[in-house]
């Protein structure tokens, strides 16, 4: 379906609205908490009327069901558009999107906190369920292969996925809350340390065996 060339004037203001108060809420669950952030609140962000919010949700579970899915649905997309490229195998793809989603954490720190948020998930309708499954099984994939390839551990890739989604969001958090920049080194290091949290033991390379009680040893 394609919008008209020019809207009329009060769709155009009408989208406008809407568009601050999914800023506001965004802004707000993620900073003061869902709970905290009341509808007056939100309303006061936004520059509106508290009544104006009715106009375009039903409720303050709207509000956050509708920004929890635009995330996690733009996440899947980079996801993907990373995974497109076949050239690169599984830790450089993984790599390429924590880099993305970690340059949005700089540039959007309440945006790439509500992408990984745990808490409030009582509140998420079934769609949200959905969009969260379809992100979490897109880099799941991208797993899987590594594991195909003999890269990744041992075991469920459900399991490598969920690891490497935690220490995601531990950077994602420490960028967010301007602890750390993306220029700093800790940022490298810890996107290195998500992949190695998962990566399958080297192997003894020829003429060495491995020892429990240190690195593996000439033979």
């Amino acid at each position: 379906m394609t919008a008209p060339t020019t809207p009329l004037p009060g769709r155009r203001d009408g989208e406008g609205t809407r568009q601050k108060l999914l800023r506001a809420a965004l802004e707000l669950f993620t900073g003061e908490g869902f709970l905290a952030s009341t509808t007056p609140l939100i309303a006061e962000r936004a520059g509106v009327a508290e009544g104006t919010i009715y106009r375009h949700f039903t409720s303050k579970e709207h509000l956050l069901n509708e920004v929890f899915r635009g995330t996690q649905r733009w996440a899947t997309g980079v996801v993907k558009e990373v995974d497109a490229d076949r050239t690169l195998k599984a830790p450089d793809r993984l790599a390429r999107i924590a880099r993305r989603f970690v340059e949005t954490a700089e540039r959007d720190p309440a945006g790439a906190r509500m992408l990984l948020r745990q808490r409030d998930g009582k509140f998420l309708d079934a769609p949200s369920r959905d969009a969260a499954r379809e992100f979490r099984e897109a880099v799941q994939q991208i797993v899987a292969a590594g594991k195909a390839d003999g890269m990744v551990r041992a075991g469920p890739a459900e399991l490598w996925t969920s690891v490497w989604l935690v220490i995601l969001a531990f950077i994602i958090e420490r960028v967010s809350a301007r602890e750390w920049t993306m220029d700093q080194p800790q940022v490298a290091q810890a996107i290195e340390a998500a992949w190695s949290a998962i990566a399958a033991p080297a192997q003894p390379g020829p003429g060495r065996t491995s020892s429990p009680e240190g690195p593996a040893a000439e033979g």
